[in-house]
């Protein structure tokens, strides 16, 4: 299953039930302003491990490089690489 994020208005709590429910056959991904969560909540990612991804364009178009963990686990993806995922993952689920 493929999960996108597009807000950053997650509780800690509704998000943390959401990660917990990622298996290894699934992967995350942070994209507009969902790319906020690496940074308020990047210690939940941690566990994200190898299938977690940010948009690339969207976080440097925030400005975020800078302010992201140093342990942070979200890699950045480009727009082409997310096309790539939507096609190979489904369903898909945008929270």
């Amino acid at each position: 299953m493929l999960y996108t994020f597009s807000q950053a208005h997650y509780s800690e709590i509704d998000l943390q039930r959401y990660l917990t429910e990622i298996t290894e056959n699934d992967v995350v991904v942070l994209w507009q302003d969902g790319v906020l969560l690496a940074v308020k909540y990047g210690e939940m990612f941690t566990q994200c491990k190898e299938q977690c991804f940010m948009l690339e364009q969207d976080v440097l178009a925030r400005n975020l490089t800078a302010l992201l963990p140093e342990n942070n686990q979200v890699r950045s993806i480009s727009l082409a690489d997310l096309v790539d995922l939507t096609a190979q993952y489904s369903p898909q689920i945008a929270l």
